[in-house]
């Protein structure tokens, strides 16, 4: 039976749990479920889809973010695969899109998950892009007269800075609740100083035993002095001090200067996401 969820209760987000164990164990890799926004969800727009076999949740997908394409990541039981279920879910998606004005989503596949290809191809589906996932288990890799940055909490007055680095950087415009984001109890940004001036910013999402750093930007005049080493190091220290045993970030597959920072300070790739666009009508 399919629900559509406007909220998750403790039990819908410990049987979702459950699945994603199960799905890994037989998969490997990881899922982007982003369990930070999933323990935030408002209640007041459904963003969930639930598949439940009684009292047994064996398929799941999640809306990720309104702004701009809405993501899509989910996951169905291994034994109840080749059921239609994924299709099913998928196909609720694309309704709610249709119903809300949506933009087209973009469905976040595993690369080894065939089954995922073929499932995106069958609604239509055309690669956007793709990313490696990486995680940092160990202390970051300092390097010998790294240069001093410092890290602080952004603040209001950062607004219109963090705004102009996330366009320059990616593209596209800064979450419309970036104001309420820059500090709450799973979700901060921060700001790198260097020499007194603001050269960078990166968010930070923990959990229960993890951290993830996204949206990490150096400004364009700042780059080439060693400053993003830095400044990505010392915030893998901060986050290590902190008790996270694991730091994830994502990297685009033709950003090779960045995939070699990361890796180059420990982060080790421990999968590739494909990125489908999905058309709505």
């Amino acid at each position: 039976m399919l629900e559509l969820a406007a909220g998750l209760s403790s039990g819908a987000l410990q049987a979702i749990a459950e699945l994603e164990r199960l799905v890994i164990e037989a998969d490997g890799g990881r899922l982007k479920l982003e369990w930070g926004r999933l323990r935030r969800r408002g209640g007041d727009r459904v963003e969930d889809l639930l598949w439940w076999e009684g009292d047994r949740l064996v398929g799941f997908l999640g809306f990720y973010g309104f702004e701009s394409s809405p993501e899509l990541a989910g996951m169905v039981a291994p034994a109840a695969r080749r059921r239609g279920i994924g299709s099913a879910l998928v196909d609720a998606s694309l309704s709610l899109c249709r119903e809300r004005g949506d933009p087209p989503p973009l469905l976040i596949v595993p690369r080894p998950s065939e089954a995922g290809k073929r499932l995106a191809l069958r609604h239509g589906g055309v690669l956007d892009h793709s990313e490696h996932a990486l995680v940092l288990s160990g202390e970051p890799t300092s390097a010998p007269h790294e240069r001093k940055v410092s890290l602080r909490p952004a603040t209001a007055a950062d607004l219109a800075l963090i705004t102009r680095l996330l366009e320059l950087a990616f593209g596209r415009h800064a979450p419309g609740d970036l104001a309420e984001r820059l500090d709450s109890p799973r979700e901060r940004t921060a700001i790198f100083e260097s020499a007194g001036s603001a050269v960078g910013t990166l968010r930070i999402r923990r959990d229960a035993s993890g951290a993830a750093i996204d949206g990490f930007v150096i400004d364009p005049s700042w780059r080439g002095r060693g400053i993003g080493r830095a400044a990505l190091t010392h915030a893998c220290h901060q986050l290590r001090a902190e008790g996270a045993q694991r730091i994830g970030l994502e990297v685009d597959v033709e950003n090779d200067s960045a995939l070699a920072l990361y890796i180059s300070i420990g982060f080790t790739p421990i999968i590739t996401e494909d990125y489908y666009a999905l058309p709505v009508y």
